[in-house]
């Protein structure tokens, strides 16, 4: 099994600096693994080990992101790539899935793709979902338990009200819950092969992209304004279910 973790770096702060575009600046606070693709890499390790084949991540992002990668491939990932370029950066969500698929065409087939579920500085949840889409794979999101039987991959949906189990045809794209899975320690013979390992560097020429199609250029949403709320307890007005139901009715009518 061909399994490819699209994984994220992102700011290990709360703290957030923006620049005169609007666009978050990342240079400023150390940066981490995305909580949620930790999961993901855990679980493709974990299927690789039992089924056999090769674990392969993919991240996005400026040169240091090949740091997080090495760490990838101490904690037993086979192979990293880094797509890497200025026209890559201030992509939103349909320039980054639009990127990603094309680096998948150009590397794979892969049988599994696996991403968190959504980023620790975006929030949206979309990548994953809009990269399958391109890719016209099924993609099942919010997943807590995944693995493979007969050849099917059986996949458990964290919902609002429990948990739906999913069975799809490979290839299929799945995204990770955060936490789900616990990520892996690093080994000796990981370390050695994190020092000395290549990483494969790609740029969107070599993926088929023009700088037109990539990062803000080719993003067509763009963050045109940013307010600030002051931090505390939202102030909250307990209702019986009457006054509720007139509210909602007064909205409605409105």
């Amino acid at each position: 099994m061909k399994i490819l973790c699209l994984v994220k770096q992102v700011p290990d702060s709360l703290e957030v600096h923006v620049g005169s575009d609007l666009t978050l600046q990342r240079d400023f606070v150390a940066q981490i693994l995305n909580p949620a693709d930790e999961s993901a890499v855990e679980l493709a390790l974990r299927l690789r080990d039992a089924y056999g084949g090769s674990v392969t991540a993919l991240s996005m992002g400026p040169e240091r992101v090949e740091g997080t990668l090495r760490e990838l491939i101490s904690r037993g990932v086979d192979r990293a790539v880094l797509l890497s370029a200025k026209e890559c950066a201030g992509a939103d969500t349909l320039a980054t899935a639009r990127a990603l698929s094309a680096a998948v065409n150009r590397l794979g087939p892969f049988d599994l793709l696996l991403f968190g579920r959504r980023s620790q500085d975006g929030e949206t949840g979309q990548v994953g979902p809009m990269t399958a889409a391109m890719l016209n794979r099924p993609c099942i999101v919010n997943v807590v338990h995944a693995d493979c039987d007969k050849g099917h991959l059986c996949a458990r949906q964290l919902t609002e009200k429990g948990t739906i189990t999913w069975q799809a045809e490979l290839p299929a794209v799945l995204t990770l819950c955060e936490w789900s899975y616990a990520l892996r320690l690093p080994t000796f013979s990981g370390l050695r092969r994190a020092k000395t390992g290549e990483i494969l560097h790609l740029t969107p020429a070599d993926i088929g992209l023009s700088a037109e199609r990539c990062g803000l250029k080719g993003s067509p949403t763009r963050v045109c304004h940013i307010s600030a709320k002051e931090a505390g307890v939202r102030q909250t007005k307990w209702l019986k279910t009457g006054e509720a139901a007139a509210l909602l009715l007064r909205e409605v009518e409105t």
